[in-house]
């Protein structure tokens, strides 16, 4: 009878494990993954496009041609040109109002939630976690249902139709507060300030030279999201302002809009496009220019060493 030969298993070599059988779970989970990350990009560059496409087009051709593409005639420099001559060049002064609002109002917000949220991090008083319920539940609060109250406290007070009317409930941010309040907490080490204190300096000399810099990363997420929060601000202005000349671009633009939708009234949907157009490009420069800032930010307390 002839014998069977017996197959054996190759000898292994010493130090070297056997290779793991190739999974195709993680493939099909980063398919998965991209076609939803592709999905979301078109949702969100979507409306972007179209208007940057209709910004393009004259009165006839935004409104008998395909949203998604271009008209016959290339008019974005004639409409630009017609959007800031419009009524005596109000949108420049729409514009001017908003830069305004930003610079004094979302400023004001980004340096006063540095100075509280540093202060709530790196000093003990009394009342400190009932201050920080209180932020929780300003963060829980939408602004608008504080709209129509702050609306009947400014009347009182014969602020209403005047600049502090948009820039004072500016410089109220719950959440930029509480942001900076959790960065300083592991931003600033408590080492480096006794040392700056043994050394004389006072708590405003230790904050502006000191801690700033070190809460510059932070400090930077938080303006943007204030400077977001303002530059997009309607239903306040809507409820507070009744001159034109006082008008964010938000407001503005809604004017026009309505203006076009009143019988009689001037059609000018060319203008309200392209000025929303105008209107997006300094945030999405902002975003551009301080993105290492803001993404380092984020990330910032995220891991604890």
């Amino acid at each position: 009878m002839t014998a069977v030969p017996t197959i054996r298993p190759a000898a292994r070599r010493p130090g070297h494990a056997p290779a793991p059988p190739v999974s195709r779970r993680p493939r099909a989970r980063s398919r998965t993954l991209t076609v939803v990350t592709g999905v979301m990009v078109i949702y969100t560059l979507l409306p972007l496009a179209w208007l940057a496409i209709s910004a393009t087009k004259n009165q006839e051709d935004l409104l008998g041609t395909f949203g998604l593409w271009f008209g016959g005639e290339f008019a974005l420099l004639e409409n630009i040109g017609q959007t800031f001559t419009y009524q005596d060049g109000i949108f420049g002064r729409w514009m001017l109002n908003t830069v305004l609002y930003v610079a004094v109002g979302a400023g004001g917000a980004t340096l006063l939630a540095a100075l509280a949220g540093y202060g709530l991090a790196k000093f003990d008083f009394p009342g400190r976690r009932g201050v920080f319920a209180v932020v929780l539940i300003g963060i829980a609060c939408p602004s608008t249902a504080l709209a129509v109250p702050t609306f009947l406290m400014f009347a009182r007070m014969g602020l209403t139709d005047t600049p502090w009317a948009i820039i004072i409930p500016s410089l109220v941010s719950p959440f930029g507060l509480y942001l900076m309040w959790t960065y300083a907490t592991e931003a600033v080490p408590n080492e480096i300030l006794e040392s700056a204190r043994v050394d004389g300096a006072g708590e405003f000399r230790t904050f502006f030279t000191i801690s700033l810099p070190l809460l510059a990363p932070g400090l930077v997420t938080v303006l943007l999201f204030n400077i977001v929060a303002t530059w997009n601000n309607f239903f306040l202005p809507l409820i507070m302002l009744k001159d034109p000349d006082l008008f964010p671009l938000t407001l503005g633009l809604y004017s026009w809009n309505m203006q076009a939708n009143t019988v009689g009234g001037d059609v000018v949907f060319d203008l309200v496009i392209t000025g929303s157009l105008l209107t997006i490009v300094p945030l999405i420069v902002a975003f551009l220019l301080l993105q290492r800032y803001w993404q380092s930010g984020l990330a910032a307390g995220s891991v604890k060493q």
